[in-house]
């Protein structure tokens, strides 16, 4: 069976559809370069931004202050120190926030006023997920965003049904996936699920996905995995990415029939540009080890992976 990668991005104005798609394949070559082989891969990415932004971001303006400036372009990765004990702390400090705001939104009688708190933050601080969850595209007035978004996903894994599929979600877009998985296309097979620096553990967005599923919101309630998940649903995050403070979401979803729930993995995102770290790029979370090997795995034999892995032991 013919085998696809698709991705979707996140929350903000992107370079244009060409560009974006060619720094993401750009990003899983290098992965695989550095920690397996190269192969081939057939890849699509799945475009929104221009529902919500007229022009793309342009990699010939130079002025920061420009609205098209690209902040944050593709650049190669350099190698970064390993995971740390310190991270341990910061887990701790991560999971005592978690368990706090699940019960702060979660309750079946939430404090009055909380949850227009909620959304005013969400308004403030990413208004392409405010725009999703309440408003109609910017550019098209006429268009639900929601639906619109939804409908970009669909339509490209329509496209590859009859292909082994891969999907790879970055920030918004892993709420747009999941979305799209359980209302859209519930029986369109997924092989693989992979999120990156994914909000979906929020309190805020967990309680907006179990309305929209109809089901009873308190601090025990959990949305389940996508049942055309396959094989897996893999979850990778660095604590110091502020999108994914919710870090552990395979106690947030319930397994889906075939018993597959989000497996978490903590990784270092080494994304660097101008000296400025953003644990928060796709980029960076592309070319790590442990996503590299997830999408090595899908690409190929199971008898080439473990040629390359005791190549890569004898090597040490």
């Amino acid at each position: 069976m013919k085998k696809i990668i698709i991705g979707i991005h996140g929350l903000k104005n992107k370079a244009s559809r060409e560009l974006l798609s060619e720094w993401w394949q750009a990003a899983i070559r290098e992965g695989l370069k550095n920690h397996f082989e190269e192969r081939d891969f057939h890849f699509e990415l799945v475009y929104w931004a221009d529902l919500n932004y007229e022009k793309p971001l342009d990699p010939d303006i130079t002025d920061p202050d420009d609205q098209l400036y690209i902040e944050n372009p593709y650049v190669p990765g350099n190698e970064i120190e390993k995971i740390s004990e310190k991270h341990e702390l910061k887990k701790k400090a991560l999971d005592t926030l978690e368990s706090g705001l699940d019960k702060l939104f979660l309750k079946e009688n939430t404090i009055a006023g909380i949850e227009e708190i909620a959304d005013l933050a969400i308004r403030k601080m990413f208004i392409d997920l405010d725009t999703y969850y309440h408003g109609n595209c910017r550019v098209d007035l006429s268009k639900n965003a929601r639906q619109a978004f939804r409908e970009r996903l669909a339509e490209v894994l329509k496209k590859y049904k009859k292909y082994k599929i891969l999907l790879i979600a970055h920030s918004m877009g892993t709420i747009i996936s999941y979305d799209t998985l359980t209302q859209v296309v519930p029986k369109l097979k997924i092989a693989a699920f992979i999120t990156l620096g994914s909000p979906l553990g929020n309190s805020i967005i967990l309680k907006k996905i179990l309305e929209e599923q109809k089901q009873e919101i308190n601090e025990n309630s959990k949305p389940q995995t996508p049942g055309n998940i396959r094989k897996n649903w893999y979850n990778f995050a660095d604590l110091d990415d502020k999108v994914a403070m919710n870090y552990n979401l395979a106690d947030d979803f319930s397994p889906n029939k075939k018993g597959i729930n989000p497996v978490d993995m903590i990784v270092d995102n080494n994304y660097i540009y101008h000296g400025q770290k953003n644990p928060h790029k796709v980029y960076g979370y592309l070319r790590t080890l442990q996503v590299a090997e997830v999408m090595f795995k899908f690409l190929d034999r199971k008898r080439s992976f473990w040629r390359v892995m005791f190549k890569r032991m004898r090597e040490r």
